[in-house]
């Protein structure tokens, strides 16, 4: 498998853009109008050789990301990737009931997240936990819900993210609805949505993008075409690239480079340049691809063919930005101990975090069902609460 074959146009300078759409800086306005000419062409700034390519249009959008701030991403990600393998960990140690890897997907969602404002609110699915670390959620929440504990990991507002969506493509919904609140109150913060290749059949997300484009809505569609959806090729359900649908709605597209970080940084800047400058949403397709299972309940040795596997694990995301920064003189032993300290450091926090976390009571169950007390909830309570005292040991009686 080549690296043309899959990704169409992957050596390509993807800067020519139609008249009024080009921005002007990584905070300049950008205009409403059609997506990139040749959008099946990957936006990519570092190959997986970790060779820097230069572009006539995204090298302004990442002009500020020197050396120091390069570093910086490739520790997000490194730091990410440890997370996801010790919660795979856990899970295996029978201290989480699933956990869903986001291997292989680091610098498609370090790459959108660390290009937010605070104030812009993310709506994820359940595998964006990149996302949820550059938003700063306390490492225990990120698993809580997978530990049984709770119902909901964090409260969103303390971060601007939503708690992620399990159901397939809802989220999409959600991000709409707010970015429409966002029109109404009168502000330029930005909706951004996380969601797979597989979501994109879901109806939800065709609605989404309908309400989308008929308000010009400022929301990012951020999709990570990690080419499986569950157990299903991404060919099956699209025969052409994912991003040509949403021109369809009237949505500008761009396919990027979902391992390259830099790449990934520079279009989703570009997009929230765009909607705060009143021109509307965007759809953005990250090409990469998922190195793990599903979850930690699927296999996908039984689906999956293990040359294609060897194939993009050659294209790892962290590899090429540690190839880059080696090449710059920027990967020395110190700075690299730095990592793996820092990397193992959250780790060991978070596998604390699990540990330690205080049981449930049985009776938390009908916690914030209602936002205000309920006498048909309370009534089920009650019974619930007398079924559990009637398996109390009975009293012993006393000594004759």
């Amino acid at each position: 498998m080549t690296e043309d074959s899959t990704q169409p146009g992957a050596g390509s300078d993807s800067g020519s853009y139609p008249q009024g759409t080009a921005p002007s800086g990584t905070g300049g306005t950008v205009h409403p109008g059609p997506g990139r000419e040749g959008a099946d062409d990957l936006v990519r700034l570092v190959d997986h050789h970790g060779v820097r390519h230069p572009n006539r249009h995204y090298d302004a959008l990442v002009a500020d990301v020197d050396g120091a701030a390069l570093q910086k991403l490739y520790e997000d990600m490194v730091v990410v990737r440890r997370i996801d393998a010790e919660a795979t960990a856990l899970q295996r140690q029978g201290e989480l009931a699933l956990w869903p890897p986001l291997l292989g997907q680091e610098a498609a969602q370090i790459g959108s997240g660390r290009a937010l404002r605070s104030d812009d609110f993310v709506f994820s699915s359940y595998r964006e936990n990149a996302v949820a670390y550059c938003r700063g959620v306390d490492l225990a929440d990120i698993l809580r819900v997978w530990r049984g504990n709770a119902s909901s990991g964090w409260d969103p507002y303390t971060i601007n993210m939503a708690t992620p969506q399990v159901i397939i493509g809802a989220q999409t919904l959600h991000a709409t609805g707010y970015a429409m609140g966002i029109i109404n109150d009168g502000a330029d913060s930005v909706a951004v949505t996380y969601f797979g290749d597989g979501a994109t059949s879901q109806g939800d997300v065709n609605e989404a993008m309908v309400f989308a484009a008929s308000y010009q809505a400022p929301v990012i569609f951020f999709c990570q075409n990690n080419h499986w959806a569950i157990s299903e090729p991404v060919g099956l359900q699209a025969h052409v690239p994912i991003a040509r649908r949403a021109p369809g709605f009237g949505i500008p597209s761009v396919r990027v480079d979902g391992n390259d970080v830099l790449a990934c940084l520079a279009v989703t800047r570009e997009a929230l340049a765009r909607a705060r400058s009143g021109g509307g949403p965007t759809f953005i397709e990250a090409v990469t691809y998922r190195m793990g299972p599903h979850t930690t309940a699927d296999d996908p040795t039984r689906y999956r063919d293990a040359n294609e596997l060897e194939d993009w694990a050659a294209r790892d995301p962290l590899a090429r930005i540690a190839t880059l920064l080696d090449s710059l003189g920027l990967l020395g032993a110190d700075y690299s101990d730095a990592v793996k300290a820092k990397a193992d450091a959250v780790a060991a926090e978070l596998r604390e975090g699990c540990l330690s976390m205080p049981e449930p009571a049985p009776s938390d169950v009908f916690r914030h069902v209602y936002s205000e007390p309920n006498s048909w909830l309370e009534r089920q309570q009650d019974h619930y609460e007398r079924y559990l005292a009637s398996f109390a040991p009975a009293p012993q009686e006393g000594t004759r």
